[in-house]
């Protein structure tokens, strides 16, 4: 039995240096941030615990009276009364704070919902050439086909009048219909609106002669003979959706999200403690998440201040600082999901806590620059 902070121990820790670890009621109240009167009225009131004693009288706690006793105290912060958790076992006191722990989420994360609304969706703006098709196109069958919203512009007679009416930045697409397409009706086309010549183009067409179907392709105009059904229209133009949205997506990968990403929740203090108080399990993941959620914070801010620092590099920055927001963003929900998981209360959010206490702002690089390390000291410091 190894007996910590004890000077009347060595024989016991002699007897049995392998044995397990005892810690007495000042080391104890010392971990759990409480007076030792008040782990002493727990025990004799409550019976929360019933320590050993060593030879000279001193209560002995066990690892898993740490345990117990630890879980109640984050349980009564919370505001859980000591008289309804003291008869509970171990996973009964785990349920609890399962259950504590997916309300509050739940709670949190409509919060976040209600204050971060998702942008809508931009609809598709399709000229359409063609009074027929025009017609077709809006029966409710066909647009539920497309999967997204789809701002129909004419029917127009043909393109010289949508030319007139449109301005290139007004459409994404061109869908026209032609019963009878002729070798030269691209170059018709483009004389008939020049300012549409790069707008991606489809043509639903009647006949066509081989050659101009082949000149027409190579040229990137998307074809479908007809008649066709509904749902063979509805599928072609999603292909020319997909295909023509996708060069443009290409060319804002790299570039950062305008979509904002909620601040940080949880301080590196916050951190610390979480990883500490889930030591005690076999499985690290925990610990693991919260040191990687305070490195991704410590990052974003200080891709931040390099942002405003360099204005030749400002674009990379402002690039690197979103994509660790959002990572962060995303280990928050890892450490929310396996803290429900393992029955771990996280700590209060940062929201929260200033909603309490006034205004305040999450730490930048520099402030946080002497915390970076805390959690792998507080590692390193554990026997």
């Amino acid at each position: 039995m190894r007996i910590s902070e004890t000077s009347d121990a060595s024989n016991h820790a002699a007897a049995d240096p392998a044995g397990p670890a005892f810690h007495r009621s000042s080391a104890v109240a010392r971990m759990l941030g409480m007076p030792v009167a008040t782990l002493r009225v727990w025990e004799r009131r409550y019976g929360l615990t019933r320590p050993a004693l060593s030879p000279s009288g001193q209560r002995l706690y066990s690892a898993d009276d740490v345990r117990r006793l630890a879980l109640v105290k984050q349980l009564t912060d919370l505001g859980h009364a000591i008289g309804s958790l003291a008869s509970l076992d171990m996973p009964q006191l785990q349920r609890v704070a399962s259950t504590h722990a997916r309300v509050r989420a739940s709670v949190e994360i409509g919060e976040r919902s209600d204050a971060l609304p998702l942008p809508p969706t931009r609809p598709w703006r399709l000229a359409v050439i063609g009074a027929g098709l025009g017609k077709r196109l809006q029966r409710p069958a066909l647009l539920r086909r497309l999967g997204r919203p789809v701002m129909l512009l004419g029917p127009f007679d043909d393109l010289a009048q949508a030319a007139r009416a449109l301005r290139r930045s007004d459409l994404d697409a061109l869908l026209m219909h032609e019963p009878q397409l002729r070798e030269d009706w691209l170059t018709s086309v483009e004389a008939a609106a020049p300012a549409f010549a790069a707008v991606p183009k489809a043509v639903l067409y009647g006949f066509a002669a081989d050659a101009a179907c082949e000149a027409l392709a190579t040229a990137g105009t998307a074809l479908l003979r007809e008649p066709q059904p509904d749902a063979v229209v509805a599928q072609w133009l999603r292909g020319i959706f997909m295909a023509s949205a996708a060069p443009q997506h290409a060319a804002d990968s790299l570039a950062p999200s305008s979509d904002p990403v909620p601040a940080r929740r949880w301080d590196d203090a916050a951190l610390a403690d979480f990883a500490d108080r889930s030591s005690t399990m076999a499985c690290e993941c925990p610990r693991h998440v919260a040191e990687l959620l305070a490195q991704l914070s410590h990052f974003e801010a200080y891709s931040a201040e390099c942002e405003h620092r360099s204005p030749a590099d400002a674009e990379l920055h402002a690039y690197l600082r979103h994509v660790a927001a959002t990572s962060r963003e995303r280990f928050e929900r890892a450490l929310e999901h396996v803290a429900l998981h393992e029955g771990l209360l996280l700590p209060p959010s940062l929201t929260s806590y200033r909603a309490k206490k006034g205004a305040g702002s999450a730490p930048s690089a520099q402030q946080s620059k002497g915390s970076s390390a805390s959690i792998v000291a507080k590692r390193r410091r554990r026997p």
